[in-house]
């Protein structure tokens, strides 16, 4: 169970409805009195289901049978079955390729979501940002519709967090901007969650949330929303109102949590617990307004995930506590003596003379002393002879060296930025398939930290034993006089700075096609080539890729070509 509650998969949680999709769930048969429903029901008689047909019904469809072994593709061994509901399954399993644990949906080909669960899935996979649970592969294959995405053991749902207590403060605004920042990417790209709830919330060991279940959860149970925007700012609303009181901020129960009393209506969580973060508490009520009605003092509401991100990042930086270092022990004096362990005790008194120290300069730190003055004496008396004899001694005039001026065009210039026309990525054939993630390239160059071009996961560091490398191919528009590179790049990663031919009209398609000029390993790295090369072509060469949560990526969040 500790496992389950950490993976990266049950989409179908049985905790309690979710009244943030409340009507498009009625609309889609979802909830939990749905789900017990179809669990209590005895089987249905062959009478009734014609019944069924003849009144144009839909009768229920019965998830794929299948075992613990079986094996799809010839590559993924389904492991155990977390979630089996309204005619899907959720899968612990194993790729046997990369030799790594990965989580797999499962339905019938003839389902009717099944078209919408992989377009679905395609499309979260095209999205490529780490903050979420990664789709790996959406196959149709021998009547059967299976959608593979990553599994997390390191990580722990938010739905166990919250079953400890509330969160601190700035755990709980962590929470709130990382969600809603990646939310708002999310949407700009077109895609929503519909069914974002604790438990498609995941935290690493590092303190950074994951997301899991994009648009695929809500395919998988038929979600649909008219204000998708709306629907998951509220949800993000209610996550930091669960994280701040360990309440749902409804008046029924869901997902191990307490809901607010009834009759009371929607009050603030700083009314509700003591000690809760004013601002943050504002912020919760800003996502959580019904109807264009908000319990914030005086701020409007907020409707779509960015601009609650930006209402966040608006808001003075909650800061982690300070840590507590335990008070010194106090000092204890001790003895050998049995019994007087920590007691002080008297001094003797002193029967016998003491004996006397020996005459000034008559020890043997003395007498260096006296070495030491004589040999400073005769030193003086040197150097003032010769300083005498130096002014009665006639003196020839030198002639004094002309100065040598080096000319100010030999002064080496500081490298300078050079133009970036375009970058690609480089995955080149016979290892590689081609292409390693080219939608996510531009992060490397658009001067925002925070975003980055990250390759794939792997089993190992050096690339799962697969291929030498990967990276990105830099365009200069021309042929460039390049002096060094700079990196900024997630997690300790060995890169190697290599040039096409100065004659070269387009980059080589092979690894061996250029010529390495720097190698370094780290994370903010200056590559100063050995000499400046002029070339049009610069390959940044990822090597050796950091351990990321469980697996191995390389991330590139800035390059810069100085000539």
């Amino acid at each position: 169970m500790a496992e389950r509650s950490t993976a990266a998969v049950d989409v179908a949680d049985n905790s309690g409805d979710d009244p943030l999709t409340a009507q498009a769930d009625t609309a889609a048969t979802d909830g939990v009195a749905e789900e017990r429903k179809t669990a209590e029901e005895p089987t249905e008689a062959p009478e009734q289901k014609a019944v069924e047909r003849k009144n144009g019904e839909q009768p229920s469809i019965a998830a794929p049978e299948l075992h613990s072994g079986h094996k799809l593709a010839r590559r993924y061994r389904l492991e155990e079955c977390v979630t089996r509901l309204d005619g899907f399954s959720s899968w612990r399993a194993v790729d046997e390729k990369l030799r790594r644990a990965v989580g797999v949906h499962l339905l019938p080909a003839d389902h009717p979501r099944a078209r919408s669960v992989l377009a679905a899935a395609r499309s979260a996979a095209l999205l490529g940002d780490p903050r979420f649970v990664q789709v790996l592969d959406a196959v149709e294959e021998n009547d059967l519709v299976y959608v593979v995405h990553e599994w997390l053991p390191d990580t722990t749902e938010l739905t166990a967090l919250l079953a400890d207590g509330p969160l601190p403060a700035h755990d709980a605004y962590q929470l709130v901007t990382q969600v809603s920042q990646a939310m708002a990417a999310a949407h700009r790209e077109g895609l929503a969650h519909l069914r974002l709830t604790p438990s498609a919330v995941l935290r690493s060991s590092t303190g950074q949330y994951r997301i899991r279940g994009l648009a695929v959860n809500a395919a998988l149970r038929g979600i649909t929303a008219d204000r998708p925007q709306r629907t998951d700012t509220e949800a993000i609303g209610a996550l930091l109102y669960a994280a701040l009181t360990q309440r749902w901020p409804y008046e029924s129960d869901a997902y191990g949590l307490s809901g607010l009393p009834k009759g009371v209506g929607l009050i603030p969580p700083d009314q509700v617990r003591a000690g809760v973060h004013r601002g943050l508490s504002e912020i919760a009520m800003r996502a959580l307004a019904n109807d264009g009605a908000t319990a914030s003092r005086q701020e409007p509401p907020c409707t779509t995930p960015d601009e609650l991100a930006k209402a966040v990042g608006a808001m003075p930086r909650v800061k982690p506590p300070e840590p507590e270092f335990p008070a010194p022990a106090e000092y204890q004096r001790t003895t050998y003596q049995q019994g007087t362990y920590g007691r002080p005790q008297p001094r003797p008194m002193v029967t016998q003379p003491l004996p006397q120290p020996p005459a000034p300069l008559e020890s043997r730190t003395g007498k260096a002393l006296k070495w030491a003055v004589g040999a400073l004496l005769i030193a003086a008396l040197g150097l003032g002879s010769w300083q005498i004899a130096d002014r009665l001694l006639p003196k020839e005039t030198p002639q004094e060296a002309p100065v040598v001026q080096p000319p100010a065009d030999e002064k080496p210039e500081p490298p300078k930025p050079l133009t970036i026309a375009s970058a690609t990525d480089f995955d080149p054939f016979p290892e590689g398939n081609g292409e390693e993630y080219p939608e996510a390239v531009p992060n490397a160059l658009d001067g925002d930290p925070g975003t980055y071009w990250h390759t794939k996961n792997y089993a190992s560091a050096n690339l799962g034993n697969q291929k030498d490398g990967v990276g990105i191919v830099l365009d200069l528009g021309s042929a460039q006089k390049v002096r060094e590179v700079d990196l900024s790049l997630v997690g300790n990663t060995s890169v190697e700075i290599r040039t096409a031919p100065e004659d070269a009209s387009a980059a080589p398609s092979t690894a061996d096609g250029f010529t390495t000029q720097a190698s370094k390993a780290g994370t903010d790295l200056k590559l100063e080539l050995t000499k400046p090369v002029t070339t049009r072509y610069v390959l940044v060469w990822l090597t050796e890729l950091p351990l990321n949560e469980g697996e191995f990526r390389g991330q590139l969040s800035e390059v810069k070509v100085m000539g």
